[in-house]
């Protein structure tokens, strides 16, 4: 019996070290639980909650995945541990910070996973650009998430598109996905 596939979509953040070379890092490691990624332009956006910290590159990548939400969420942390993520403060700086913004249409409610991600819909620096990969993006409930657009918070700069990505490699020695 094959495994069934479910779209996730991930938020990819950096605000240490090489930030371009930490999100293409994740992008890489990701392709071991992702397929048929489409990844987001480059935003640039001030810091959340601790604003005494360096600015933050963000992204989205959307895909499917076989895999459970805890699961993931296990997957993901390793990533994020790899490319040496050390645990500091709640929304302090970090060299690569992976979320599970939202999971198949699911709702999830764990002590340790909520899906959507409980704050999406107040953040530009995500909802911008999981918009911007993916317009149909709905919340579990049937409505659509970019609905939420027009009232989150914050600032961003788009900086790149996704050409960003075309001088690395994205998975499978294939270049990435670029709309």
């Amino acid at each position: 019996m094959t495994p069934s596939l479910s779209p996730v979509h991930l938020g990819l953040g950096s605000n240490l070290g090489d930030r371009e070379a930490n999100l293409h890092f994740a992008l890489e490691a990701l392709s071991g639980v992702m397929s048929r990624p489409r990844v987001s332009s480059l935003y640039e956006t001030g810091p959340v909650g601790v604003e005494d910290q360096p600015p933050f590159l963000n992204l989205v990548v959307i895909g499917t995945t076989d895999l459970e939400p805890q699961t993931l969420l296990e997957r993901v942390k390793a990533i994020e541990r790899s490319a040496g993520r050390t645990p500091t403060f709640r929304w302090g700086p970090r060299i690569l910070d992976i979320d599970i913004l939202l999971f198949g249409g699911r709702a999830v409610d764990l002590p340790d996973l909520t899906i959507p991600h409980p704050r999406l819909h107040e953040r530009l620096f995500a909802l911008a650009p999981l918009c911007e990969v993916d317009s149909t993006a709905r919340w579990p409930d049937g409505s659509p998430v970019c609905a939420d657009v027009e009232k989150a918070g914050g600032d961003v700069s788009r900086l790149a598109t996704p050409y960003w990505l075309q001088q690395y490699q994205f998975g499978m020695n294939s270049p990435p996905p670029v709309e």
